[in-house]
Order: structure tokens, then C-alpha cells, then sequence
């Protein structure tokens, strides 16, 4: 937080104190709010009503941070002293680029990382409502100081933090902030209890949420960073980003090599020098070892493989904003989502209709006006007491369905719940146009949270009729008749507390009940007695059908799905197990979360499939005590209030299409379609491409592994080095480079779901990988040095020399298609890598011209080898394969441990 910026006064529990005291703390007159020259002070006093950014690092301190990777600095050090020493001028600059290409891609994404203060920024309200001696005005929010009496209407995004003086009908929009899919109802009155969570604080207007409904007045107590969205904004500035997974793999990988490395320098150094080479001539041989140990193409060959994914990803409707957590996907253990939006379609429907004493059943999801009716699962067609249940539930009602633009075939106007009635009345054909047109509203007793119902007065063929929908008890009360299949009958006791036990079994299974009522020849003062009850509508947030699917998948996969939302506890256990999430019926609320001390909830967290009525805070403390139980966390949201969690997440998903900025920036992917079934892909592309750099390093290091003891093996047996400094630069660039990239695009394998996730801590070099990296990289070197030692006593040290260098690079292309999988066979789909099969063929023709063109000779110190040599040669490194097979089944049986 700037420091140069005063905070609003001390957060105080406003919500449990009277309209008075507030007014009295903050020094404001309720008539004519705070004075223009007050408020100036105040502005001074207090500083703009806007979120200010965290301290920004340089980006010449990001560009420098980027050099703090070991690798990178082996790779400089190669680079250079091989400028320096070396006799090949292309090596140097090889290593340079890739270095640079690195570095630059590593300071891009940095630089993008910290963008979500802004992007709150940008979510504020750009102008308020205000009061100021007496006066209304339309001032810039960024003006509002504490004290301030303001106006809220439909329509508006409430510009800060306030506490309610009035209320009137007033409804609010706080899915982004708290989770609720619902506009909630305010109040004015004081409340009980000092910790309430967020969402139930109905006397409170939150900065950044927006009015859908009704009017009100209120005074600002919070402003700035001293808001919900400032907290939230300063929660994203102190939470700690780790490293992924594969940069600490990559660290690791490259501390090892560059210890191995000095130690190949040191004793083939040392071992020529005792037997009298010359000194030049041997430093300059064990550079070109040491360089050939480090793979210099690592950082390129995960940037591309990467990169790849990313463009893949794309096209399954995931966007990545830091590649390394394309990677970070496949080792994910948990998956941490909201309900609103992400499991749920943010859609409210109308589910179950309680009508003439019978239940039924409605088809359909959202706000398209598709579907069908049903009574104990069989189609039926709407009868006339249905008809006139929904007739009468639409004219009741003030929101509208109308056609939208582009994917978004329909939108709304109003408040999400009469949306819902709107829509169960298209499906029985009843359109609210028409039949607005047939009865036209003539007068109207509108909803408020002391009477709890909305009832409307038309004028029809048969004269005014009343239609009123609302709570449930309060409806029933004003009746005295019941429609039945066969008309109005009386309504009795027995059938009050009958359609009371239906209402609450229906609020049971998380539905939200409205019931509907009517009136002939109804007047305004009589239109709320002797009414005649109609029926029921128990309505939802549907889960998304994808969704189950993809949870079952993630099951599968091995992948915990676990629920976070700030919507209420009944609503997310119903949602959780029509989902399959719900298991084990763990569901615990953000109170109980609070009531819990660190250890007992680490205990537990594991077992807690559900979170209700959580706040940011709650999430971040979920996430994190699965981290220290050593999970892979994936939080996905579209919410303000999932911001801080998402940052904290070992990958967080954000919403493409409902989510906010703030979640997209601060998140490391971001789903386009809002469809958890994306994230399914996502983490198929992330074990895949993880599975590739593995590939790659298998093969590459088996190589090294083989060249390293090759050139050892005749030091100690004291031949001749069986490979001069360019022949083995050569191995190093060319014959090691194309394959190994081929290899980190390489077809997913087709198991690749149905394994559990991969323990990041494990590494790349699992048992099975080290074995099958360690067998033929030994292979290779007792073939080589057997060939050489060989060829020495029978041909001259040119042609040995030569048949020893295309062995070396016939065996890497065979392990390089041995290497496409650690656990199935060569045979199973050889060829399925076409990148693979070009790059074979292309370093073969590049190995025939050094072999044969005369000009090439000097400079690799290569022979023109006849027939026989070449028999050879193929015979032996071909013997590469079986063996490597062979290893590979002894590990499918656990000769080597368990496969990774």
C-alpha cells in the first residue's frame, strides 16, 4: 500500500449500530449530509476515494532478475568461454540466443503479472450520487469521502463502502464480491452480532457491487483501500507468488549439471595431462565436454513445448497468461471452485411447480425458454391450473427476457429471480408481451421486506384480478380458496400445513419457493384478502450439466474437486451432490471455518469437501492449508472476492466471460467458455507437456550420460580420446538438438488421464527414468568404446575415430524413438511423432555429406567409410532398442519401483 496514503477511519462494525450513532460518529446531518468545505477537508484528510497500486519493481529489476536462474548463468559461462577457447564460432552464439530468447520471455511475462490493482482500479464507479448542504449532486467517486450522505438507484454501481439510513425495496447485486447468486435485500435496521459474514450484513452497500432493484440513501464509511475491494486489493498485494513445480525442477536440473560438469573438465583434464597431451589441446577438449553435459537447448526446448501447449489450449477454450502453469496443471491434486458461474450456469430456474395439489417437474436450464414439463418423470402437457399458476407469476412480475447479441442468444432485464418465472411461463407458451397486452397492470402493492410479497391489479376480459407472489406463509395467509384440477375449493387447515411441509421439504432441496396467488374482482384495498393460493415455484442456480461430467473426469484423473462460495450452506450441499462433488456430506461454513484453530483445520481439510458462506480471507486460509498438506491447488472463480485466492493457488482459472478483470489478472489461466470441462483439457495438456520435457531430458542426458563415459572409459584404459571437440560440439547442437525438440511435441500418450497426478516433488528423474536413462546411456558407451577399441587394432585412427562418431549418433536416433514413452513399448504407435521422423531423416542426410563430402573431412576429422563399416555400425547401435525394451519391462513389473 502507497504509504503516502491516509486510510478511511478504523474499520468499525457498523451493521449492529442505529442509523443515529452512525450519523454521530461520522459528524454528518441526515437531511443535508456534510458541508462542501467539509468534505474538501476530508478529501485532504483522508486522500481519493480509489485503490492504490503496490510499489512497482523496475522493469531493469525484472530484466536482472531473470539472470538469477542457474541454468541461465551455466549457459553464459559456457558461452562465453567457448567464444573465448573455443575453435567453432558458432557454438557461442547458439548458446547466446537461447539464453537471450529465455531471458526476454521470462520479462514479459513477469511484467504482465502484476496488473490486477489496476484492473480493480478500473472496476470503481466512476461517478456517485451525493448530498452536500442540502443539496443533490452528481460528483466523481474517486470525491466521496467518509461522512458522505449518498443516493442509490437502480442501476448504479455503489461507488464505496456505506451504511444503509434508508431502504426501499432496495435490492443488491453482490455475486462478485460475496458470491451470492441472488440480488440480496437490504435493510436499514440494525443487526445483531459483530462478526457477521459479509453477505449477511443487509445494512451495508459494498463499494464495486451494483443495485438492481428499489432506492436507497446511505453514508460512506469506507472508502479507498478501507473498502472491501481495497482489502481485497491489498490481500493481492501480500500474497506470495512460489515457484512452480518445473522451475524448481529446472533449478535443480541445472545445479546438477553444472556440479557434473566440473567434474568431466577436472578429470579429463587432469587424465590427458598425465599422459603428456598437450595442455591447450585438452582444455579445449573438456569445454566441449562440460558444454555438452549442460543442455543448452533446455530452456528453449520447455519454452516451445510450452508454447505449443498454450496454442493447443487455445483452441479447448483456455487462455494461459504464464506458461509455466501450463505444466503446473498436471501435477494439480485439488481443484478448489466456486459455486456461482463455475459449477453453476448463474442462471436462476425455475426446477419444481407445486400446482392442484401435485408436483412437477420442469426441464431445461437457464434462461433459454426451452423445455418441458413432467410428472413423475413422464411428459405431460401444461394443464390450465398450471397455465394459471405462471399466468399469474408473470404478471406479477416486473423483469423481462429479450434476445441479445452474439453468443448470448437472451438476456435479462431485472431481477434474476422473476427472470426465472418469465421463462417456466415461455415454456408452457405463455409470453409475458402478450400477456401484458392482454391484461395491462392498472395499479401495483410493491414487494418490501416487511410484507414479503408483490402483488399486481389487471384489467382483463372477466374484470380486475389481483395476482401476488411471495413468501409462503405470508401468501397462504391472505388465502381463503385453493385452485384444484377441478376449480377453487376451500382452503383448510389440513391444506395450509400441507403446502407449508411441501414448501420447506422444497427449501430442503436448496430451492427458492415463491407461491402465487390471485383474486377476481379485486380493488386495491382489497386485493390482499380472500385471495385464492395457486401454487408453488421452487427455483435454482442450476449446476452446469459440463460440469458433472468433468468432475467425474477430474475423479478419474485422481483430482480432488472441492466447493468454495459464499452462497448459503442448503443451497451448496445441494448443488455439491446433485454434482457428484459431495462424498463423504463434509460441508462446513465460513463460521465454523473461523471457530477452528490452525491445527484442527489442517486435521480436517483434507476431509471438508464443501465451503459455505466463506469470505476472500476464508479461501485464501483453505488454499493455503492444502498447500502445507502438500497438494497442488487450482482455484478457479469469476468473482472479486476469488482474486487473492487465485493469486495464492498454485494455478488460479478465472472466468472468461462472467469473471472480472481482477480475476483474470491475477489468475494464471483463464477458461474463455466458463466451462470447468475446459480445465480438464487444461490438465491434460499440462501432464502431456510435462511428460515431453521429460522425454527430452531422458533422451538428451542418456546421450551425455553414453558420451561422457565413452570418452572416460579410453582415458582410464589410455587410448586415444575416441572423439575430437568438434565431433562431439556437433553431437551436441545438431544430432541432439532437432530430435530432442521433436520429442517435446511429442502425441500425449494415451493412459496419460487415467494415471494420478504426478508428485512435483518426485522431479523429472523418477526411479523408472533414471534406470532407463542410466541403462542406455551405459549401453551406448560399452558399445561405442568396444567398436573403437576394435576398429584401433585393424583400421586407422581417422576411420575408428569416424565409425565410432556415426555409432554415437545412430544409437541417440534410436533412443530417441525408445524415449517417446518410459513405460510401453517402442512398437506400440512407433511412428505417431511426424516431427520426430523428419528430424531423423534430416540429420541423416546432414550425417552422410560429413561423412562423404571431402571438404568436411578436416574440419569434423571424419573417413569415407566402405560398406562393411557401415554393416557394423547399424548392427551394433540398433542393439540399443531390445535392450532399452527390456528395461522397460522389467520396470512395468516394479523391478525398478513404482512408476511415476
Amino acid at each position: 500500500m502507497n504509504p503516502n496514503v491516509v486510510s478511511s477511519p478504523a474499520r468499525e462494525t457498523w451493521h449492529n449500530q442505529p442509523v443515529d450513532a452512525v450519523a454521530r460518529q461520522l459528524g454528518t446531518d441526515l437531511r443535508r449530509g456534510l458541508s462542501r468545505d467539509e468534505a474538501a477537508r476530508r478529501l485532504a484528510e483522508y486522500g481519493p476515494n480509489e485503490l492504490q497500486a503496490a510499489r512497482r519493481v523496475s522493469p531493469w529489476q525484472l530484466l536482472l532478475e531473470q539472470f538469477k536462474n542457474v541454468l541461465i548463468i551455466i549457459l553464459l559461462i559456457a558461452a562465453a568461454l567457448s567464444a573465448f577457447l573455443g575453435e567453432n564460432p558458432v557454438e557461442p552464439i547458439v548458446i547466446s540466443v537461447i539464453v537471450l530468447f529465455a531471458v526476454l520471455l521470462g520479462f514479459i511475462q513477469e511484467y504482465r503479472a502484476e496488473r490486477a490493482i489496476e484492473a480493480l482500479r478500473e472496476m470503481a464507479a466512476p461517478t456517485a450520487t451525493v448530498i452536500r448542504d442540502g443539496e443533490e449532486l452528481e460528483a466523481p467517486a474517486r470525491e466521496l469521502v467518509p461522512g458522505d450522505l449518498i443516493l442509490l438507484r437502480a442501476g448504479d454501481k455503489v461507488p464505496a463502502d456505506a451504511r444503509l439510513i434508508e431502504a426501499i425495496n432496495l435490492q443488491i447485486e453482490e455475486a462478485a464480491l460475496t458470491g451470492e447468486s441472488v440480488p440480496v435485500e437490504k435493510t436499514s435496521a440494525p443487526l445483531e452480532g459483530e462478526d457477521l459474514p459479509l453477505g449477511d450484513r443487509r445494512n451495508i452497500a459494498y463499494a464495486g457491487t451494483v443495485v438492481t432493484y428499489g432506492r436507497g440513501r446511505a453514508l460512506v464509511v469506507g472508502t479507498g483501500m478501507s473498502t472491501e475491494f481495497g482489502r481485497i486489493a491489498q490481500m493481492l498485494q501480500m500474497v506470495e507468488r512460489g515457484r512452480t513445480p518445473l522451475q524448481e525442477n529446472l533449478d535443480r536440473v541445472g545445479t546438477m549439471l553444472a556440479r557434473a560438469a566440473f567434474v568431466v573438465v577436472a578429470v579429463i583434464v587432469a587424465l590427458g595431462l598425465l599422459r603428456g597431451q598437450p595442455l591447450l589441446e585438452m582444455f579445449l577438449f573438456g569445454i566441449a565436454m562440460a558444454v555438452a553435459v549442460v543442455p543448452e537447448a533446455l530452456p528453449a526446448v520447455v519454452t516451445i513445448s510450452l508454447a505449443i501447449g498454450v496454442q493447443r489450449m487455445v483452441k479447448r477454450n483456455a487462455l494461459v497468461r504464464r506458461l509455466p502453469a501450463v505444466e503446473t496443471l498436471g501435477s494439480i491434486t485439488v481443484i478448489c471452485s466456486d459455486k456461482t458461474g463455475t459449477l453453476t450456469q448463474d442462471e436462476m430456474t425455475a426446477r419444481r411447480v407445486y400446482v392442484a395439489g401435485q408436483m412437477l417437474e420442469v426441464s431445461g436450464a437457464g434462461y433459454e425458454p426451452h423445455g418441458r414439463f413432467s410428472r413423475n418423470g413422464q411428459p405431460i402437457d401444461p394443464p390450465e391450473s398450471l397455465r394459471e399458476l405462471l399466468r399469474a407469476a408473470v404478471l406479477a412480475s416486473d423483469a423481462y427476457l429479450v434476445h441479445g447479441e452474439g453468443d448470448h442468444r437472451w438476456e435479462i432485464k431485472g431481477d434474476p429471480t422473476e427472470v426465472a418465472l418469465v421463462v417456466a411461463a415461455a415454456k408452457a407458451g405463455l409470453h409475458k408481451p402478450e400477456l401484458e397486452a392482454q391484461s395491462p397492470r392498472i395499479h401495483e402493492i410493491p414487494f418490501t421486506s416487511e410484507t414479503k410479497r408483490m402483488t399486481t391489479l389487471h384489467q382483463t376480459p372477466a374484470g380486475v384480478v389481483a395476482y401476488a407472489k411471495g413468501a409462503p406463509e405470508i401468501i397462504l395467509e391472505s388465502c381463503t380458496q385453493q385452485r384444484t384440477e377441478s376449480g377453487e375449493a376451500p382452503l383448510g387447515e389440513e391444506d395450509r400445513q400441507r403446502i407449508l411441509n411441501t414448501a420447506q421439504q422444497m427449501a430442503g432441496e436448496a430451492l427458492r419457493v415463491l407461491a402465487v396467488a390471485s383474486k377476481a374482482n379485486a380493488t386495491p384495498e382489497s386485493a390482499e384478502q380472500g385471495m385464492t393460493f395457486l401454487g408453488l415455484i421452487g427455483m435454482i442456480d442450476p449446476p452446469r450439466p459440463e460440469a458433472k461430467a468433468a468432475i467425474r473426469t477430474c475423479e478419474q484423473a485422481g483430482i480432488k474437486a472441492v466447493m468454495i462460495t459464499g452462497d448459503h450452506p442448503l443451497t451448496a450441499r445441494a448443488v455439491a451432490s446433485e454434482l457428484g462433488l459431495l462424498r463423504s456430506g463434509r460441508v462446513v461454513t465460513g463460521a465454523e471455518l473461523e471457530a477452528m484453530g490452525e491445527a484442527e483445520f489442517e486435521r480436517e481439510v483434507e476431509n471438508i469437501e464443501v465451503y459455505a458462506r466463506v469470505s476472500p480471507a476464508h479461501k485464501l486460509r483453505v488454499v493455503t492449508a492444502l498447500q502445507k498438506k502438500g497438494h497442488i491447488v487450482a482455484m478457479t472463480g469469476d468473482g472479486v472476492n476469488d482474486a487473492p485466492a487465485l493469486k495464492k493457488a498454485d494455478i488460479g482459472v478465472a472466468m472468461g466471460i462472467t469473471g472480472t478483470d481482477v480475476t483474470k489478472e491475477a489468475a494464471a489461466m483463464t477458461l474463455t467458455d466458463d466451462n470447468f470441462a475446459s480445465i480438464v483439457a487444461a490438465v491434460e495438456e499440462g501432464r502431456g507437456i510435462f511428460g515431453n520435457i521429460k522425454k527430452y531430458l531422458m533422451y538428451l542426458l542418456s546421450s551425455n550420460i553414453g558420451e561422457i563415459l565413452l570418452v572416460a572409459g579410453a582415458s582410464l584404459l589410455g587410448a586415444p580420446l575416441p572423439l575430437e571437440a568438434v565431433q562431439i560440439l556437433y553431437v551436441n547442437l545438431a544430432t541432439d538438438g532437432l530430435p530432442a525438440l521433436a520429442l517435446s511435441v511429442d502425441p500425449p500418450e494415451e493412459d496419460l488421464m487415467r494415471r494420478p497426478p504426478r508428485n512435483p516433488r518426485t522431479g523429472i528423474f523418477t526411479r523408472p527414468v533414471v534406470t532407463l536413462m542410466t541403462v542406455g546411456g551405459l549401453w551406448s558407451a560399452l558399445v561405442n568404446l568396444g567398436l573403437f577399441l576394435w576398429a584401433l587394432n585393424s583400421r586407422s585412427l581417422e576411420e575408428a575415430r569416424t565409425m565410432t562418431f556415426v555409432s554415437l549418433v545412430l544409437i541417440q536416433f534410436f533412443k530417441a524413438y525408445n524415449f517417446r514413452s518410459d513405460r510401453h513399448s517402442v512398437l506400440n504407435r512407433p511412428f505417431a511423432n511426424k516431427w520426430l521422423n523428419l528430424a531423423i531423416l534430416w540429420e541423416l542426410a546432414l550425417l552422410l555429406l560429413i561423412v562423404y563430402l571431402p571438404f568436411l573431412h578436416e574440419p569434423f576429422g571424419t573417413f569415407s567409410l566402405p560398406l562393411m563399416d557401415w554393416l557394423i555400425v547399424v548392427a551394433l547401435a540398433f542393439t540399443v532398442s531390445p535392450v532399452l525394451e527390456i528395461a522397460k519391462w522389467m520396470e512395468r513389473r516394479g523391478w525398478f519401483g513404482k512408476v511415476e
